[in-house]
């Protein structure tokens, strides 16, 4: 992580012509990009990313800069590296269209924002499909039959099959099969965005720009449209959905300049959202049973509870009888509550005391008749006390966060210990135990082992609803003593 830094140092300081203010590492989502914002002396902010998939970035730049020239919104590029893994571009801040839906809730203000973000995604498509390149496209140049068979095996494999349930398979493969061939026979194809959702929708003085679209091929202008109104985490009401897609085709229609067979349009949109809710499933089969992240994990009842909406209320006009049974099979409660997180009540009588201590002063004791719990050691972190700067510093401090975030391998520990850690807390919480101890242990009890204490809290209390008690030791005794 330090060269990586120390590269986007350098590429900014060739485009600015000074060195940079500052770098902060931002979080990573559910891609191998590695995002940086970048402040300079003057205050102002930019975004560097870096990404191994020369080819993507690629993709990426081709893109950006043909919807740029077509006077849509997206992020302007600045600089690129010589060797196409980093790329300097414009900062469009920090609160996407789901921040302010999660901030606000679903009220007018939010709403003109999600109906502004898909008449200029009309524009994205339409406007943008004009002398666009699609050899330029990262996978295949368009989302057709084989591209949704694909999606479609996806959830099969990574989401269905997980779930062990008896099936016939290829009852399901020919439904698979007629779905994808009745998709296919679209007469709205243009530029299709792939993955148009509300996180990627910046939002900055009350206007929308783009990003993440590196995705995008030729494809149905359905597509799009069912993945942003169906998105899981938006929970957008019936009216608000109906109401944005006949504003959606009301755009369409002023663009092409002609009148939709709305009929037709809705039925193949329905078709899509299917292919949308059944491809996320996959993705988060992929992401949380795989590869075990808990994000992705702890979003799967919200997706399942979608599709459970979709067949109740919705129909293709499309006999698919075997998949239609075989959904309605992992909509049922029981499939469902595999996936629910276990939270703590009230009631709960689990009691979790979280501490960071010196090995050199010796380790904590647990004195609540449990027998002791979890101790880490964290003398195996890079650790940030060796370095003049943050001698005087502690884990809470912004230098030592970003250290330890930036420049060691602190994230990968603890997301380890995150995942052994769980186990117990779920299996506590549905036994009533009352006390677990979690310890972490560095040289001298003040900077690694602080900072993974009150990282380890802050993941239960979000996660469990667990009650915590935190003990920085060392840091309370010299609280103590300075009283």
């Amino acid at each position: 992580m330090e060269k990586i830094i120390a590269a986007v140092s350098q590429l900014f300081e060739q485009y600015k012509k000074q060195p940079a203010g500052k770098i902060e590492k931002l979080p990573q989502s559910g891609s191998d990009r590695v995002y940086f914002r970048i402040f300079s002396d003057s205050g102002e902010s930019y975004i560097a990313t870096y990404n191994q998939n020369i080819k993507e970035n690629e993709t990426f730049l081709s893109f950006t800069d043909h919807f740029r020239k077509a006077g849509l919104p997206m992020p302007q590029v600045l600089i690129v590296n010589d060797d196409k893994t980093i790329y300097l571009q414009q900062d469009l801040g920090s609160h996407s269209l789901l921040d302010v839906l999660e901030r606000e809730g679903h009220n007018e203000h939010t709403y003109k924002l999600f109906e502004k973000s898909l008449r200029t995604l009309a524009h994205i498509q339409i406007e943008g499909h004009e002398g666009f390149n699609y050899d330029w496209c990262l996978t295949a140049k368009e989302f057709g039959k084989q591209a949704i068979m694909s999606d479609l095996l996806y959830f099969k494999y990574y989401f269905l099959d997980t779930l062990k349930l008896p099936y016939d398979k290829q009852a399901l493969l020919d439904d698979f099969d007629a779905l994808a061939s009745y998709l296919t026979n679209n007469k709205y194809n243009y530029f299709m965005y792939r993955d148009f959702q509300s996180r990627n929708i910046m939002v900055k003085n009350d206007e929308v720009c783009f990003i993440d679209y590196q995705g995008g091929m030729k494809g149905a202008l359905q597509y799009d449209v069912a993945s942003m109104l169906w998105q899981a985490k938006a929970n957008l009401s019936e009216e608000w959905k109906n109401k944005l897609l006949d504003d959606y085709i009301d755009e369409v229609e002023k663009l092409l300049g002609e009148e939709i067979d709305r009929e037709e349009f809705i039925s193949q949109y329905n078709g899509y959202v299917l292919i949308r809710l059944l491809q996320v499933l996959g993705a988060y089969g992929f992401r949380g049973l795989f590869e075990r992240k808990a994000h992705f994990l702890t979003s799967i009842p919200l997706a399942l509870r979608n599709l459970q909406f979709f067949l109740l209320n919705k129909k293709v006009d499309i006999n698919i009888e075997a998949c239609w049974q075989i959904l309605q099979e992992i909509v049922q409660p029981a499939v469902i509550e595999r996936f629910e997180v276990v939270r703590a009540t009230e009631e709960t009588p689990l009691v979790v005391n979280i501490c960071s201590f010196s090995y050199k002063k010796g380790c904590p004791v647990d004195d609540s008749g449990n027998g002791g719990g979890y101790m880490f050691d964290m003398r195996g972190i890079l650790n940030p006390g060796r370095f003049h700067e943050y001698k005087t510093l502690t884990g809470r401090d912004k230098p030592v966060i970003d250290f330890l975030e930036q420049k060691t391998r602190m994230p990968e520990f603890l997301s380890n210990v995150f995942s052994v850690v769980d186990i117990t807390i779920e299996d506590y919480i549905q036994r009533g135990f009352e006390n677990l101890s979690i310890s972490f242990g560095c040289t001298g009890g003040q900077h690694r082992s602080v900072y993974a204490a009150d990282a380890m809290a802050r993941h239960l209390k979000n996660k469990y609803g667990v009650k915590v008690k935190l003990c920085h030791v060392v840091q309370e005794a010299k609280n103590w003593c300075n009283t």
